[in-house]
């Protein structure tokens, strides 16, 4: 009698556990090699992502910072020499590099310089400085543009291994439905699940990606425009200081 009771507990705990929904990460661990390849590649995309999100806003922080900084210092100081010294403080700075780069190259020359004081001999010199300038303004937007590629992949492209890995989980799905001869929810329950949790990962890789690269293109935009700005003011005080 104690024996048929002690079944019967173990036949209805078994039936309600059984009767539980199951978890994601279960239904994850239940999950065929390809979804749960689709989902490690998703995860290892995600990682990258947030890490190159959380590095660029770092370092956007810290060039907007010092490239006012930079700017303080330019505007006080009289002396273009001083300021060079003071830009070295500002490496973040994409203003500042362009500055000692339009510097570099004026320093160059100032051996060609007339007994005005002026550089009229040097028909070039103005034209040296302007590509001195834009060439340190090209490299430093490429520095910031950089890694923002990846985002952009991510952005655009995660959603589709999602979809993959969807349509791989509807496919087996209908396998098991087929192989069973049966028609009950719970045959392709499970494989459905496993393709929606698929669909949702893909989403959550994709859109923090895409939205940071937006973001940070914005940005770098601003900052460029700066430098274009900064660029025409160091080269009209080139003009009137150095070539008469």
């Amino acid at each position: 009698m104690l024996e048929t009771v002690w079944v019967q507990l173990i036949t209805a705990q078994a039936q309600a556990e059984a009767a539980q929904p199951k978890g994601v990460m279960e239904i994850l661990f239940e999950a065929s090699g390809v979804v749960l390849g689709v989902l490690l590649l998703l995860l290892v995309m995600s990682l990258v992502s947030w890490f190159i999100i959380g590095f660029k806003w770092l370092y956007m922080q810290r060039a907007q910072r010092e490239s006012v900084q930079f700017l303080e210092v330019f505007w006080q100081s009289k002396r273009l020499d001083a300021i060079y010294q003071q830009a070295e403080e500002y490496q973040r700075s994409p203003i500042s590099q362009v500055f000692r780069a339009g510097y570099i190259e004026l320093s160059k020359l100032k051996g060609t310089e007339d007994s005005g004081g002026g550089m009229t001999g040097h028909l070039s010199g103005i034209e040296n400085v302007e590509r001195a300038l834009r060439r340190a303004a090209t490299s430093e937007q490429t520095h910031l543009e950089s890694k923002l590629a990846f985002l952009a992949t991510v952005g655009s492209n995660a959603p589709f291994i999602g979809l993959f890995g969807t349509v791989w989980g509807i496919m087996v799905a209908f396998v098991n439905l087929q192989a069973k001869g049966a028609t009950g929810i719970e045959v392709v329950a499970g494989p459905i699940a496993e393709a929606l949790i698929v669909t949702a990962f893909g989403l959550f890789t994709a859109i923090p990606a895409g939205v940071a690269y937006n973001w940070f293109l914005s940005k770098n935009r601003v900052i460029s425009a700066e430098m274009d700005n900064f660029s025409n003011d160091f080269l009209n005080i080139v003009k009137r200081h150095f070539f008469k």
